[in-house]
């Protein structure tokens, strides 16, 4: 039996596998069923924005509903925020879970190790691989297999005033972590607005460490390595960056007055993500002109690297299922590249099918913008159940440092030591 499924719903999960050959759906001749003669209902639970994003999904369910017509789909829109609690507590009483849930890719391998969520390698679900870019796919993989389908994906990168950095008579954008502290430094003095504005939260810190090669941990080596030299590295260059080039940090509402700093022409360089763009375009910098909104990769660290991490949403589809065969057709559907060019033009969200960028869809200057950034600089975050519980204590930490509350190497120690208590088994460097 699997974790965290109840025993009735793993008895259904071995009778469903046994008479689905393999996860593939198939009658009792053991060929594969006609799609055309799959029938019955799933629930979706669905995280998209429910004013803005939610329309377009819905839609696209009209249309698989009258492709398929036997099959019918319980649409649900669940806040994100509140999402993760609620499908693990249905998975875990093996009552009340959807049949395919669109999933945040920090949250795939939790899942899979609970074994909440079904693999779907060799099932009608995970179609045309090649086609998906590399890193969408690889945040849906964990311990050897495939547990969702890539739907959307984001990364971080470098935004920037264009207008700002020619006044200060900067040509290009800063290519190393070093070049921003100047750049910054240099366009205060010559423009008066500040260089960047630090956001605090962890998740932010990830390309300064990715960039000098560091990382949480070394899931292989079970070896926790959030305070090894190349993170110190990080977190001092992090630290000459909110003393040296940033406008001040208001911890208690940073993200809200960094991006309004932003958009309104007071902060000329940001790293920042694609659900950021259209905020910036209703500021005072970039309404209608939104040609000085500049796109570049996040810069590079000591080890040469430029590295962001791979954000997004993969669809999955749950272990206990009582309509597998649905459930993989029906998610087949939804991440096909004809459903993706329609999300992308609907949502202005990023595709994980390369032939989903067509003209139309990079006509969005957001998506043209951070397309190149995905293939240069994402690469997925560590595959730890526990990666999400790990932001808590580094965050916790960070602004101690960035406070001057504490020193870099107290600060990563005291967050090494509770990364060992989530982290069981594994030794700090």
């Amino acid at each position: 039996m699997r974790r965290g499924i109840s025993i009735a719903a793993a008895v259904t999960v071995v009778a469903l596998t046994a008479s689905a050959c393999g996860g593939s759906g198939g009658d009792s001749t053991g060929k594969p069923k006609d799609p055309k003669d799959i029938s019955g209902t799933i629930t979706y639970w669905d995280t998209s924005d429910a004013a803005t994003e939610a329309p377009t999904y819905k839609a696209l369910i009209k249309q698989f509903e009258n492709k398929y017509p036997k099959i019918k789909v319980d649409y649900q829109n669940i806040p994100f925020t509140d999402i993760e609690q609620k499908f693990k507590s249905a998975a875990k009483s093996g009552k009340g879970a959807p049949d395919v849930v669109r999933t945040d890719v920090g949250l795939m391998a939790e899942y899979a190790e609970l074994g909440y969520i079904a693999p779907l390698d060799g099932t009608p679900a995970l179609k045309d691989t090649g086609d998906f870019s590399s890193v969408p796919l690889n945040t849906a993989r964990y311990k050897g297999k495939t547990y969702g389908v890539p739907s959307v994906t984001d990364t971080l990168g470098l935004l920037y005033n264009k207008k700002l950095l020619k006044q200060a008579g900067i040509a290009q954008p800063p290519a190393t972590w070093d070049e921003f502290i100047a750049d910054a430094k240099t366009i205060k003095e010559k423009t008066g607005a500040y260089g960047t504005y630090l956001n605090p939260d962890s998740y932010f810190l990830l390309p300064l460490l990715y960039s000098n090669g560091a990382d949480l941990a070394d899931p292989s080596a079970k070896k926790i390595t959030i305070n090894d030299g190349a993170a110190v590295e990080a977190l001092t260059t992090a630290k000459k960056i909110n003393d040296e080039a940033s406008m001040k940090v208001d911890f208690a509402n940073a993200y809200q007055n960094m991006q309004a700093a932003f958009k309104n022409g007071k902060v000329a360089m940001l790293i920042q993500g694609p659900w950021s763009v259209g905020d910036d375009l209703s500021g005072t910098a970039f309404k209608g002109d939104e040609e000085n909104l500049g796109f570049a990769p996040v810069p590079a660290g000591a080890g040469g690297k430029a590295q962001a991490p791979t954000g997004g949403h993969n669809l999955t589809v749950y272990q206990g299922s009582g309509n597998l065969d649905a459930s993989y057709l029906f998610t087949q559907f939804m991440t096909s590249t004809p459903s993706q060019i329609e999300i992308a033009k609907g949502t202005g969200t990023l595709p994980t099918r390369k032939s989903a960028y067509t003209s139309e869809v990079t006509g969005d200057a957001k998506i043209a913008g951070f397309q190149p950034l995905l293939e240069k600089t994402a690469r997925a975050r560590v595959a730890l159940p526990q990666a999400g519980s790990l932001f808590t204590p580094l965050a916790q930490n960070y602004v101690k440092i960035l406070q001057g509350d504490e020193s870099v190497q107290g600060g990563l120690d005291a967050t090494a030591k509770e990364f060992q208590k989530l982290l069981k088994g594994f030794s700090v460097g």
